[in-house]
């Protein structure tokens, strides 16, 4: 597969060919580390995340996490289908294709959303709220839609990128499957099937995404913008995460000071 071409680095072309020791690209090994470097930044190391798994979060909160994510849990397959769009390698799509029918389902298998669905009617949500939409913070939705509209914008190839919080994906699920039976026995075991699906597709996507990072980063400015994007889709986890910690935590969802009543937006056409 060909280096990096623009757009993906033209923002830090500039710097390229001067010969100082800043300008030289990272061997494979060394890209590699510096991508799980930002494994530190990654929401399983936010105080709402911290809480969940130390047995401190209450069910309000629980329910409340389980219903924003459930946004960012049906936007995945459009940001798929974005990047599939903008892909003319058909190699690529070949293999990136699973990760929409990972969420979607198929034959044989119905899916992560509906997997979703099973954990929040596990933590006491009927199908009917998470599908309405009507627990999704404005804070939440503004962070997946700019991930989307990222993806839908991007070059295919800094849209795969972006998936790389993948890379830290499973220590999240296996944290999951490990303390919360523990902490919360009234939560219904048959919820956790999302987690433990997640386990070995989140796995085989991180090779897919990695390969690509590896090979199509080969030069200084290519692999800081790599770095950046990796920063970007971080940055969208943990302020969906803050957003939650407002309403949840410190009881001051948007509006608090006005009125009681979810009066936030559900989407605009």
């Amino acid at each position: 597969m060909p280096p990096l071409t623009p757009p993906l680095a033209t923002s830090l072309d500039a710097s390229e060919g001067s010969g100082g020791p800043q300008d030289r690209a990272l061997d494979r090994d060394a890209f590699h580390a510096a991508l799980m470097a930002k494994g530190d930044y990654y929401h399983i190391h936010h105080p709402y995340q911290i809480d969940m798994a130390e047995g401190r979060a209450t069910p309000e909160q629980l329910r409340g996490w389980v219903a924003n994510r459930f946004y960012y849990q049906i936007s995945i397959p459009l940001k798929d289908a974005a990047l599939l769009a903008n892909c003319p390698d058909a190699a690529v799509r070949r293999r990136w294709i699973q990760r929409l029918l990972d969420h979607d389902g198929h034959a044989g298998d119905s899916g992560g959303i509906e997997a979703w669905l099973a954990l929040g009617e596990a933590v006491g949500l009927a199908r009917v709220e998470l599908w309405s939409q009507e627990h999704v913070l404005p804070g939440v939705r503004f962070a997946v839609d700019a991930y989307v509209n990222f993806v839908r914008r991007a070059d295919w190839r800094e849209g795969a990128i972006s998936s790389l919080t993948e890379l830290f994906a499973p220590q999240a699920h296996r944290s999951r499957l490990d303390t919360w039976p523990r902490h919360y026995p009234w939560i219904d075991p048959a919820g956790y099937a999302y987690f433990r699906k997640r386990l070995g597709e989140a796995r085989r996507d991180v090779d897919h995404g990695l390969e690509l990072a590896l090979d199509l980063c080969t030069t200084s400015a290519a692999q800081q913008r790599a770095l950046d994007i990796l920063q970007f889709k971080l940055d969208v986890l943990w302020s969906m995460l803050d957003a939650m910690s407002l309403a949840y935590q410190l009881d001051r969802p948007p509006y608090h000071s006005v009125t009681d009543r979810r009066v936030y937006h559900r989407g605009l056409a």
